[in-house]
This record gives structure tokens, C-alpha cells and sequence, in this order.
């Protein structure tokens, strides 16, 4: 008969297992769905689109907050969690449905390629695109406060009591703030250019770490860092999206958007090393690191070049 011991490594590695699979099917997707946006979707209307999308999910998202801070509130752990991952699974299958109903564009046979030859053509082009290089320094530099958020909620933990309620709060407050400035954007859409909106990401992002650290031990005053990291995020996944589309092109959009996942280490790498530094030296260093790294992202929002920028 299995013991308690041997029964929770076992469900410790399932939720490995699953989390891997996730995030390896999450990856083709995210391919397979770049591609289509280039292919189907018309140059002049990409950033109008895609400020359209994130709002509708802006909007989605909240309804699902409002969900998750009930079930969360009103079920013990884990038939909470259990709960969610089911209705997850259900809401992903049925967006599946729209995925079916594009037509995409004929394209041209194209020979097949060894993986000897797709390596050699990953160093091509980080060899001869200086565009992607900085879209890849952007996205290791920046994406830092993505793998930091988890770490915010340690920290709140630290100054007071962190139940599954405030939780889903903290989710709450922070899709509305993708939500607000979601709206900001659309209102001002003919004005937002890619390049002020990685200003705007990379600004905010600097910031939420700070303001975690300065602002009073109280969750009303905390809900400000998730406010902020919602804001960021909804700008991020506008840019960052529009600008791999227009640095790329129809034949090799696919590649690039598959070398911008694979060269993305850091979104890996800094959880582990951010948990490291703070048991040996705390929070204050990691957020404070955290933003230094958001800042260098500056650089790339003023030198990268593609057409949008200058429309």
C-alpha cells in the first residue's frame, strides 16, 4: 500500500508532467498562431486587431477573475484548484472552435530542411537581423517581471495575511488594470505607435517592483503592484506581438516567431535564480534587479526599426 510520503511525489510529478506538456503544446500554438495573424491579416489593421483582441480577453479575463475569486473564496483546496484546471480545460477546447473556422491563404510546397540546416539558419539570422537580436534582448530583458509576479504574492505574505479571497482580489484588481489601459489604447489607437508602447511597458514594468517595496503593508495599498502588472502585461502582449509581426515576414515568420520562444531563456532561467537570491539576501535585491533588467529595455524601444513606428 502506497504511503503518504510516496503518494505525494507522485502527484508532485504528475503536475510535472502536465506543466511540461502544457508548455510544449503552448509553444506550437503560439507558432501556429503568429503565422496565421501575418498570413490572414492585413498590415494596416494588425495593431488595430490586436488592441481589439487583447480587449475582448481584458474583458474575459475579469469575468474569469470574478470566477476564480468564488471558487477560490467558497471551496476548500484542492477541489478549488481542481475546479479551475477542469473549467480551463473546457473554455481552451472551446476556443478551438475558432482556430477551425479560419481559411488560410494557399502557400507554396516547401522543401523540407534537416535540423542541421534549421540551426545553421537560427545563426543566420541572428547573424544578419540586428531587429531580431533586439527583439530578443527585449523579450529576456522585459519578460523578467512576468516570471516576478509569483514573487510578489511571497512578498505580501511577509507583510500580512494572504488568504485564497485576497488572492483571487489581487487577480481581480490586476485584470482591471490590463483592462483600463486596454481601453486607453483603443481610445488613442491612431496615435499609439509600437515604439510608445514599449516605452509605456518597459516603464511600468521598472516600476511595479518598487512600488512593491515603498508602498504601506496593506493589501489596499498592495493591490497597486497587481494594477500595475496588469497594465504591463496587456501592453506587452500588444507590442510585443505587433513588432514580431512586422519584423518578420510571411516565409519566415514562423522561424522567428519559434527562435523568439526557443531564445527566450530568461523567462526560464530568472524564476530559479530569483528564488535563489531571495533566500540568501531577500526581496529588496531581487526587485530592485528586476527592474534595472525592465530598464534595459529602453534601448531596444529606441533603436529597433520597423515600418509602424515611423507610420
Amino acid at each position: 500500500m502506497r504511503n503518504l510520503g510516496e503518494e505525494a511525489s507522485w502527484k508532485v510529478w504528475a503536475v510535472l508532467v502536465i506543466m511540461t506538456v502544457f508548455s510544449f503544446s503552448g509553444a506550437y500554438a503560439n507558432i501556429s498562431y503568429t503565422d496565421i495573424m501575418g498570413k490572414v491579416i492585413a498590415p494596416s489593421r494588425r495593431k488595430k486587431l490586436l488592441m481589439v483582441k487583447q480587449l475582448i480577453s481584458s474583458i474575459g479575463v475579469i469575468v474569469s477573475a470574478l470566477l476564480v475569486k468564488i471558487i477560490l473564496s467558497n471551496l476548500p483546496y484542492p477541489n478549488n484548484y481542481s475546479l479551475l484546471f477542469l473549467l480551463a480545460g473546457l473554455l481552451l477546447g472551446v476556443g478551438t472552435i475558432g482556430f477551425w473556422l479560419i481559411v488560410e491563404p494557399q502557400t507554396l510546397n516547401v522543401a523540407k530542411t534537416t535540423l542541421q540546416d534549421k540551426i545553421k539558419e537560427f545563426g543566420t539570422i541572428l547573424k544578419r537581423d540586428p531587429n531580431f537580436r533586439k527583439y530578443l534582448l527585449l523579450m529576456n530583458t522585459t519578460g523578467v517581471i512576468t516570471a516576478t509576479v509569483p514573487f510578489f504574492i511571497l512578498f505580501a505574505r511577509q507583510k500580512f495575511v494572504v488568504d485564497g479571497s485576497l488572492t483571487g482580489t489581487f487577480l481581480l484588481v490586476q485584470m482591471t488594470g490590463a483592462l483600463g489601459v486596454t481601453i486607453g489604447l483603443n481610445l488613442f489607437s491612431k496615435s499609439s505607435r509600437y515604439r510608445v508602447m514599449l516605452y509605456l511597458f518597459v516603464i511600468i514594468s521598472a516600476l511595479t517592483p518598487i512600488v512593491a517595496l515603498i508602498v504601506p503593508a496593506v493589501p489596499a495599498w498592495y493591490a497597486l503592484v497587481f494594477l500595475l502588472s496588469g497594465a504591463g502585461h496587456s501592453i506587452n502582449q500588444i507590442a510585443s506581438a505587433g513588432v514580431l509581426l512586422e519584423i518578420s515576414t510571411d516565409e519566415n515568420r514562423a522561424l522567428y516567431t519559434g527562435l523568439s520562444g526557443a531564445g527566450s531563456i530568461m523567462q526560464v532561467l530568472y524564476p530559479l535564480l530569483a528564488g535563489y537570491l531571495v533566500s540568501l539576501f531577500g526581496f529588496t535585491l531581487v526587485f530592485i534587479l528586476t527592474s534595472i533588467l525592465n530598464l534595459l529595455g529602453l534601448y531596444v524601444a529606441k533603436t529597433i526599426q520597423c515600418s509602424p513606428f515611423s507610420a
